[in-house]
């Protein structure tokens, strides 16, 4: 939860730099909910490639080799290759692909678009609290949220309780530290409980709290925190994970790899860390918006639109591409150059969620997205 701390309270808040404080109430569902956002614009149609589109080869120039060769996981649509892990899900009918999807952003800044994409407004800054806090409104009463971040992401931001929990780069203290700052807040109400609860959470991240260096190791040990934080009776039910550089201007295809191999890490991670926990737990991943359809002249693609989500988790309704295909042909095109977007990202969060949690679809879209017009999609679920 986040605190605006008084002067006496600067001493525990140094503190909690070495040992972030987290606390869970025992949980009333045991439905858990994940959603990882791509900060940067993710290149959709170099994620899931529209192969079997006329126009894709000739489009994407340099940009189509990644999937030269790459079997169809359906009769239009590869995976990049280093998607093996959520290939394998798919193949599980554990994965589900939206693709031609977007919030109602249709301008290409990226601050305003994730600020549109994290607070469900329909433009920038019309919203001051995100979505996800308001889902917990929607749940069973103690519910709260973790991000795995150093700050609160504006998704999560709101009236509900929220936490934050993340890996800290300072030296870990002396073996005997926690004993004589737990005696020095002894006397204090306030600070031994904020202290215990810190002590607590750094209890449950276990071998999954330490620093881990970058790549696809980092990615990895992000998601065995994230599993760590949320497996079990006590464990969080609803969290947010970021991940950035997703902005690929330039030299995209050795970028992009790089990117989704931590991203499968992650997910793979995440997935075996929860163990059975998995089987009741939908995964979004989802950006801002997508990239331009044709490759620039420095290897990369610039901001664009229409982007592809996914919806992982052995509580989806898996193995499958859901697509109103708008085609990739000039005419076809969002201003001659994007991706045109079909699919409204709203209504896909909006039903997955309640689906999920078995909510009343219209009335969770109408508090997660208030301005949202038509209905939440439905089926994106397993029964």
């Amino acid at each position: 939860m986040a605190f605006d701390l008084p002067r006496r309270q600067l001493l525990v808040a140094g503190a909690a730099l070495l040992t972030p404080r987290l606390a869970f109430a025992a949980a009333p569902t045991e439905r858990r909910f994940v959603f990882i956002i791509q900060r940067g614009a993710a290149d959709g149609l170099g994620i899931l490639a529209p192969v079997g589109d006329p126009a894709f080869a000739g489009l994407r120039g340099d940009l189509a080799a990644d999937f030269d060769g790459a079997a169809r996981i359906d009769g239009m649509f590869a995976l990049h290759p280093k998607l093996a892990t959520i290939g394998g899900l798919y193949a599980q009918k554990q994965a589900l692909f939206l693709h031609a999807a977007a919030s109602p952003y249709r301008d290409r800044s990226h601050f305003d678009g994730q600020n549109v994409l994290e607070t469900g407004g329909e433009a920038p800054y019309r919203l001051g609290d995100g979505w996800m806090n308001r889902l917990l409104t929607l749940l069973p009463a103690g519910e709260g949220a973790l991000a795995v971040s150093t700050t609160i992401p504006a998704a999560l931001r709101g009236r509900m309780p929220v936490t934050n929990y993340a890996p800290s780069s300072l030296p870990e203290p002396t073996s005997d530290f926690d004993t004589r700052l737990g005696a020095l807040y002894a006397g204090d109400a306030q600070l031994h409980a904020l202290w215990t609860s810190a002590l607590a959470t750094k209890a449950r991240a276990g071998k999954a709290s330490g620093s881990h260096g970058g790549g696809v190791q980092a990615a990895a040990a992000t998601g065995s925190l994230a599993a760590a934080l949320m497996r079990g009776p006590a464990g969080a039910r609803v969290a947010m994970i970021e991940t950035n550089g997703w902005d690929t201007h330039t030299g995209q295809r050795t970028r992009l790899s790089q990117q989704l191999a931590a991203l499968d890490a992650m997910v793979g991670a995440l997935q075996q860390g929860l163990g059975a926990d998995w089987g009741q737990t939908v995964v979004l991943i989802a950006t801002e918006f997508g990239r331009t359809a044709a490759a620039n002249g420095t290897g990369g693609t610039d901001h664009g639109t229409g982007s592809l989500a996914m919806l992982l988790g052995g509580g989806v309704a898996g193995g499958r591409v859901l697509a109103d295909w708008p085609g990739l042909a000039p005419a076809q095109l969002f201003e001659n150059r994007d991706l045109r977007p079909t699919q409204p990202l709203d209504g896909a969060i909006a039903g997955a969620l309640a689906g999920h949690y078995g909510l009343d679809p219209a009335r969770t879209l109408a508090r997660l997205f208030p301005a949202a017009e038509g209905r939440a999609t439905d089926g994106l679920v397993a029964a």
